[in-house]
Protein backbone atom coordinates (compact mmCIF):
# COMPACT_ATOMS: atom_id res chain seq x y z
CA UNK A 1 0.00 0.00 0.00
CA UNK A 2 1.81 3.25 -1.09
CA UNK A 3 2.34 5.43 1.52
CA UNK A 4 0.47 8.53 1.71
CA UNK A 5 1.99 12.22 1.04
CA UNK A 6 2.85 14.62 3.45
CA UNK A 7 0.97 18.28 3.07
CA UNK A 8 5.34 19.01 2.15
CA UNK A 9 5.34 17.02 -0.26
CA UNK A 10 2.16 17.17 -1.83
CA UNK A 11 2.46 21.34 -1.89
CA UNK A 12 5.76 22.10 -1.43
CA UNK A 13 6.35 25.49 -0.75
CA UNK A 14 3.68 27.08 -2.12
CA UNK A 15 2.72 31.04 -1.33
CA UNK A 16 -0.11 30.83 1.39
CA UNK A 17 -1.71 33.47 -0.87
CA UNK A 18 -1.60 30.92 -4.07
CA UNK A 19 -3.05 28.29 -2.16
CA UNK A 20 -6.12 30.26 -1.09
CA UNK A 21 -6.77 30.41 -4.63
CA UNK A 22 -6.70 27.01 -5.27
CA UNK A 23 -8.70 26.18 -2.26
CA UNK A 24 -11.23 28.67 -3.97
CA UNK A 25 -11.32 26.86 -7.17
CA UNK A 26 -9.88 29.50 -9.20
CA UNK A 27 -7.08 27.56 -10.58
CA UNK A 28 -8.96 23.99 -11.82
CA UNK A 29 -7.39 21.23 -13.27
CA UNK A 30 -7.02 21.34 -16.91
CA UNK A 31 -5.87 24.96 -16.98
CA UNK A 32 -3.09 26.25 -18.14
CA UNK A 33 -0.84 28.55 -15.52
CA UNK A 34 2.42 30.48 -16.12
CA UNK A 35 4.86 30.75 -13.42
CA UNK A 36 6.31 34.42 -14.57
CA UNK A 37 9.41 34.46 -12.43
CA UNK A 38 9.49 30.95 -11.53
CA UNK A 39 12.40 30.40 -9.79
CA UNK A 40 13.13 26.78 -8.86
CA UNK A 41 9.20 26.08 -8.54
CA UNK A 42 8.46 26.38 -5.08
CA UNK A 43 5.05 27.43 -6.43
CA UNK A 44 4.45 24.63 -8.80
CA UNK A 45 4.90 21.60 -6.76
CA UNK A 46 0.94 20.79 -6.43
CA UNK A 47 0.48 21.95 -10.07
CA UNK A 48 2.76 19.72 -11.50
CA UNK A 49 1.79 16.50 -9.28
CA UNK A 50 -1.93 17.11 -10.30
CA UNK A 51 -1.30 17.12 -13.74
CA UNK A 52 -1.87 21.08 -14.75
CA UNK A 53 0.01 22.23 -18.09
CA UNK A 54 2.08 24.28 -16.04
CA UNK A 55 4.99 26.84 -17.73
CA UNK A 56 7.74 28.96 -16.44
CA UNK A 57 9.94 31.87 -17.04
CA UNK A 58 12.77 33.16 -15.01
CA UNK A 59 15.96 35.13 -16.17
CA UNK A 60 18.13 33.13 -14.35
CA UNK A 61 19.65 29.77 -16.20
CA UNK A 62 20.25 27.39 -12.43
CA UNK A 63 16.69 28.36 -11.41
CA UNK A 64 15.16 27.14 -14.93
CA UNK A 65 17.36 24.21 -14.96
CA UNK A 66 15.89 23.28 -11.16
CA UNK A 67 12.36 23.46 -11.96
CA UNK A 68 13.09 21.78 -15.24
CA UNK A 69 14.24 19.08 -12.94
CA UNK A 70 11.39 19.15 -10.75
CA UNK A 71 9.23 18.81 -13.77
CA UNK A 72 10.95 15.67 -14.82
CA UNK A 73 10.53 14.42 -11.89
CA UNK A 74 7.01 14.91 -10.59
CA UNK A 75 5.26 15.58 -14.28
CA UNK A 76 7.37 13.07 -16.47
CA UNK A 77 4.91 13.49 -19.99
CA UNK A 78 5.19 17.57 -19.21
CA UNK A 79 7.73 18.96 -22.16
CA UNK A 80 10.10 20.41 -19.09
CA UNK A 81 12.51 22.22 -21.81
CA UNK A 82 9.84 24.13 -23.67
CA UNK A 83 7.74 24.78 -21.07
CA UNK A 84 10.22 26.57 -18.86
CA UNK A 85 12.22 28.95 -20.76
CA UNK A 86 15.22 31.30 -19.48
CA UNK A 87 13.48 34.95 -20.73
CA UNK A 88 13.49 37.67 -18.99
CA UNK A 89 9.52 38.52 -18.41
CA UNK A 90 9.48 41.74 -20.20
CA UNK A 91 10.90 39.51 -23.50
CA UNK A 92 9.07 35.98 -23.00
CA UNK A 93 8.19 34.41 -25.71
CA UNK A 94 5.23 32.66 -24.85
CA UNK A 95 2.25 33.42 -26.88
CA UNK A 96 -0.56 35.97 -26.23
CA UNK A 97 -3.73 34.88 -24.88
CA UNK A 98 -2.09 31.32 -23.86
CA UNK A 99 -2.15 30.76 -20.16
CA UNK A 100 -5.50 31.17 -17.49
CA UNK A 101 -3.94 31.62 -14.69
CA UNK A 102 -0.46 33.98 -14.44
CA UNK A 103 1.30 33.76 -11.37
CA UNK A 104 3.93 36.41 -9.91
CA UNK A 105 4.91 35.79 -6.67
CA UNK A 106 7.57 38.12 -5.13
CA UNK A 107 8.65 39.43 -8.79
CA UNK A 108 7.56 43.05 -9.60
CA UNK A 109 9.33 44.72 -6.20
CA UNK A 110 12.14 43.61 -8.24
CA UNK A 111 11.60 46.35 -10.77
CA UNK A 112 14.46 49.08 -11.60
CA UNK A 113 12.09 51.68 -12.37
CA UNK A 114 9.09 52.66 -13.09
CA UNK A 115 9.18 51.63 -17.30
CA UNK A 116 10.51 48.25 -15.85
CA UNK A 117 7.78 47.57 -13.59
CA UNK A 118 5.44 48.60 -16.72
CA UNK A 119 7.16 45.99 -19.04
CA UNK A 120 6.83 42.97 -17.15
CA UNK A 121 3.20 43.72 -15.90
CA UNK A 122 2.18 44.43 -19.69
CA UNK A 123 4.11 41.02 -20.95
CA UNK A 124 2.04 39.37 -18.51
CA UNK A 125 -1.09 40.65 -18.89
CA UNK A 126 -0.40 40.06 -22.50
CA UNK A 127 0.19 36.09 -21.71
CA UNK A 128 -3.04 35.82 -20.20
CA UNK A 129 -6.24 34.96 -21.82
CA UNK A 130 -9.71 37.02 -21.75
CA UNK A 131 -11.31 35.95 -18.16
CA UNK A 132 -7.88 34.32 -17.09
CA UNK A 133 -6.64 35.03 -13.67
CA UNK A 134 -4.01 37.26 -12.64
CA UNK A 135 -2.21 36.74 -8.91
CA UNK A 136 0.47 38.91 -7.90
CA UNK A 137 2.26 39.36 -4.59
CA UNK A 138 4.48 41.74 -4.24
CA UNK A 139 6.18 44.55 -1.43
CA UNK A 140 4.01 47.79 -0.75
CA UNK A 141 4.30 50.92 0.79
CA UNK A 142 0.77 50.03 2.41
CA UNK A 143 0.63 50.12 6.48
CA UNK A 144 4.40 51.27 6.18
CA UNK A 145 3.93 54.75 4.85
CA UNK A 146 6.22 56.41 7.74
CA UNK A 147 8.90 53.39 7.83
CA UNK A 148 9.78 53.44 4.73
CA UNK A 149 12.77 55.69 3.19
CA UNK A 150 12.50 56.82 -0.37
CA UNK A 151 15.34 56.02 -2.64
CA UNK A 152 14.30 57.59 -5.88
CA UNK A 153 10.54 57.56 -7.97
CA UNK A 154 9.14 54.50 -6.29
CA UNK A 155 12.51 52.54 -4.79
CA UNK A 156 12.09 52.46 -1.37
CA UNK A 157 14.65 51.15 1.39
CA UNK A 158 12.80 49.18 4.10
CA UNK A 159 13.47 48.63 7.83
CA UNK A 160 14.86 45.38 6.83
CA UNK A 161 17.70 47.18 5.14
CA UNK A 162 16.06 45.91 1.70
CA UNK A 163 15.60 48.51 -1.24
CA UNK A 164 12.71 47.60 -3.59
CA UNK A 165 10.33 48.54 -6.30
CA UNK A 166 7.11 49.64 -3.82
CA UNK A 167 3.63 49.99 -5.02
CA UNK A 168 0.68 51.51 -3.46
CA UNK A 169 -3.14 51.00 -3.03
CA UNK A 170 -3.65 53.94 -5.85
CA UNK A 171 -1.15 52.62 -8.83
CA UNK A 172 -2.44 48.74 -7.97
CA UNK A 173 -6.35 50.14 -8.75
CA UNK A 174 -4.97 52.39 -11.43
CA UNK A 175 -3.71 50.24 -13.52
CA UNK A 176 -6.58 47.26 -12.75
CA UNK A 177 -8.67 50.27 -14.12
CA UNK A 178 -6.00 50.61 -17.23
CA UNK A 179 -5.66 46.94 -18.18
CA UNK A 180 -9.36 46.44 -18.16
CA UNK A 181 -8.89 44.46 -14.90
CA UNK A 182 -11.27 42.98 -12.26
CA UNK A 183 -10.58 42.28 -9.05
CA UNK A 184 -11.17 38.79 -7.74
CA UNK A 185 -10.42 39.64 -4.22
CA UNK A 186 -10.14 42.94 -2.73
CA UNK A 187 -6.81 43.54 -2.14
CA UNK A 188 -4.33 42.32 0.74
CA UNK A 189 -1.35 43.39 2.44
CA UNK A 190 0.25 41.80 5.58
CA UNK A 191 2.57 44.02 7.55
CA UNK A 192 5.89 41.64 9.03
CA UNK A 193 6.60 42.95 12.34
CA UNK A 194 6.64 46.53 11.03
CA UNK A 195 9.82 45.36 8.64
CA UNK A 196 7.98 44.83 5.31
CA UNK A 197 4.49 44.92 4.04
CA UNK A 198 3.18 42.49 1.17
CA UNK A 199 0.45 42.92 -0.82
CA UNK A 200 -1.42 40.38 -2.65
CA UNK A 201 -3.05 41.73 -6.00
CA UNK A 202 -5.78 39.17 -7.47
CA UNK A 203 -7.54 40.57 -11.37
CA UNK A 204 -9.36 39.12 -13.51
CA UNK A 205 -9.01 40.17 -17.03
CA UNK A 206 -12.51 40.77 -18.89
Amino acid sequence: MPTALTLQEQFGQIDVYLFDQLLKGRIAPGMRVLDAGCGSGRNLVYLLRAGYAVYGVDADPQSVESVRSLARMLAPALPAASHFRVEAIEQMSFEDASADVVISNAVLHFSRDDGHFEAMLLAMWRVLKPGGLFFCRLASTIGMESHVVRIDGRRYRSPDGAERYLVDEALLLSYGERLGGMLADPLKTTIVQDQRAMTTWVLRKR
